[in-house]
């Protein structure tokens, strides 16, 4: 999150709101009512308010496919910094951070789990702020970042401006759009330039072998002439991608906006400014929306609520955990600016000799997340010839700005609690969606408690080694993959669990038919606008045409959320009305005056 706010400013701030907001939709529409419910799992839930094992099967499904898609980027992110400690392969870190969750998730249930994570949270809260003030104060003398961080910002916004100007800046984004210019011109006629790329290649290396160059020379001319592409199909691939890339990297700052620019675009410029102000406009609000929503109907979030002693401590549990949330979420945007700051006025403008180790060690981890090249030879460091992702800002901070390297540790210590806690979380909700609600209320309702433990235990090792197995395929950056996980919730639970709690008249099909409709529309446009989902779904046509209303593929809830109240609007008002028991049920849990238990309710 707080790479994300370095990277693109304001537009990162839709992730605090829609995650801050979400806390204060658990308190007001389904913490309390669903601890009062009494039972232990959402498709719990599901399949007595709603009436049978359909929408309990449904609910065991999209549970699995949020919970899943939620835990590859938690797992991902242990990859990280697992590969950045020990030095090891990237797929090797991976395993050997899944080590730790399997011991945290395997060594207790869902009460210990919660303990655990409290204790968790103490790391990463620590972890998380003690650079931030480290930072503020090397920067300002306060050591209130979320106070000063404003004063920081202009300062910001400021050197942006003169570094858009920087004739070496522009010298090097004037490279980089000439190499998408050759990538274009050969794409224009991919069987001539293959031909002539590889004539060249052979050339060079008879050239080399014919004046008895050194072996390194030979060797790299060998590697090159092997990197041109087999066949024109190959070709055209590469070049495409290689184009892009170099366009993307043709941008000043590195594409960065001003970090206090608002939204993308100009409201009175022309047709195309105007259409980027308005598009960006609307995915920073339906974003929030898909948050806020998916937070509400997390089954994992939802689930902490279910071990408080009663409905008053769950409403209590929120009230702490807002509270908590704010510490990180307030501070976030400090961090952000901070670690900009720092970048613009102390790393620019380094002799690249001169460079601090942090960028060599962040190279080897992984190219991807962070690459640096004296792309115009002048032996001085630019911004624009720095790609850094967002998910190791963070983890980078202390290195970044010359803090003790004892605090380094401690922030990947707080990132390996902040993945470890909500992976915890994560396998115990698929673990149980699968031996609780589909093995022992669907198919072996007789099943001892120690069999449902030990088939607990297997699955999650099961499902956590297939996490790992996908998250090693580095399908897409870890925002990403938790904001899908969001937008599947919320299209899934969010439409069925409000209604089934505040409206006696939805039914059992109306519910299985929304969460269907729901979950199916935000899968399909992911699946044909993520460009990993479309490599995995073999989708080949344009993502323009498949793109609606300019709405990006991380919030697509905002098109299965609205489906599936009018699903389930639609098919109650058509469909029988609940039995008399079901309608008790939901006004039991409604209103506090009414006596009796949800559970004799339940079972009569």
């Amino acid at each position: 999150m707080a790479g994300t706010l370095y990277l693109t400013g304001y537009g990162g701030l839709a992730f605090i709101m829609g995650w801050t907001g979400g806390y204060c939709l658990v308190a007001l529409f389904l913490a309390p009512y669903l601890r009062k419910f009494g039972q232990f799992t959402i498709p719990d839930f599901l399949g007595e308010r709603y009436g049978g094992n359909l929408p309990r099967f449904i609910g065991i499904i999209a549970a699995i496919l949020c919970s899943f898609t939620y835990v590859v980027a938690q797992i991902y992110g242990v990859g990280i910094i697992t590969t950045r400690l020990t030095g090891v392969a990237f797929e090797l870190g991976i395993f050997l951070g899944l080590g730790g969750i399997l011991v945290c998730s395997f060594l207790g249930g869902m009460r210990a789990v919660t303990w655990t994570q409290v204790a968790q949270y103490i790391i990463l809260i620590l972890a998380y702020m003690i650079p931030v003030v480290w930072l503020a104060v090397k920067q300002t003398g306060v050591p209130v970042p979320q106070a000063i961080y404003g004063y920081q910002l202009e300062k910001v916004s400021k050197r942006g401006d003169e570094l858009r100007k920087d004739p070496k800046e522009l010298e090097v984004v004037a490279i980089y759009k000439a190499r998408a210019d050759e990538f274009d011109a050969k794409l224009k006629d991919i069987p001539q330039a293959l031909a002539a790329d590889k004539a060249a290649a052979e050339k060079k290396l008879a050239d080399l072998k014919a004046a008895n160059a050194m072996a390194s020379q030979i060797a790299a001319a060998e590697k090159e002439a092997a990197a041109v592409p087999k066949d024109a199909a190959a070709a055209k691939e590469a070049w495409t991608k290689a184009r892009a890339a170099n366009l993307d990297r043709a941008k000043p700052l590195g594409g960065m906006p001003n970090h206090a620019q608002v939204f993308a675009g100009d409201p009175n410029g022309d047709a195309a400014a105007k259409k980027a102000f308005d598009e960006s406009r609307r995915n920073f609000l339906a974003l929030i929306f898909c948050l806020m929503v998916g937070t509400a109907a997390l089954p994992h979030i939802l689930m902490r609520y279910y071990t408080t002693p009663s409905v008053k401590e769950a409403r209590d549990s929120v009230t702490w955990s807002l509270f908590f949330i704010f510490l990180l979420y307030f501070t976030a945007p400090a961090l952000a600016v901070l670690v900009k700051y720092e970048v613009f006025n102390v790393l620019v403008g380094t002799p690249f000799d001169k460079l601090p180790a942090w960028i060599a060690n962040w190279q080897r981890v992984d190219p991807g997340l962070l690459s640096v090249i004296d792309i115009n030879k002048d032996g001085i460091f630019q911004l624009t010839e720095m790609k850094i992702g967002g998910d190791i800002v963070v983890l980078a901070t202390p290195e970044i700005g010359g803090l003790p390297y004892v605090i380094s540790g401690l922030v990947a210590a707080g990132g390996l609690a902040a993945a470890l806690s909500t992976a915890d979380g994560l396998l115990l909700t698929i673990a149980n969606a699968l031996s609780h609600d589909l093995y022992y209320k669907m198919i072996d309702p007789n099943a001892s408690t120690a069999r449902r433990v030990t088939l607990s235990k297997i699955l999650l090792l099961v499902v956590a080694l297939a996490a790992a197995g996908v998250a090693a395929q580095k399908p897409a950056d870890i925002l990403f993959l938790v904001s899908a996980a969001f937008s599947f919730a919320a299209a899934a639970f969010f439409p069925a669990l409000v209604l089934g709690i505040f409206w006696k008249r939805a039914t059992g099909i109306a519910a299985s038919l929304g969460m269907i409709a729901g979950l199916g529309i935000t899968f399909y446009y992911m699946a044909t606008t993520q460009p990993w989902l479309r490599s995995v779904f073999g989708v080949t046509s344009p993502i323009a045409d498949h793109i609606w209303w300019g709405i990006l593929p991380i919030s697509a809830g905002l098109f299965g959320v609205p489906l599936g109240f009018a699903v389930i609007i639609i098919v109650s008002l058509l469909t029988p009305a609940p039995n008399a028991q079901i309608q008790e049920l939901v006004e039991h849990v409604r209103y506090p005056s009414l006596k009796g238990s949800a559970k004799s309710l339940i079972h009569g």
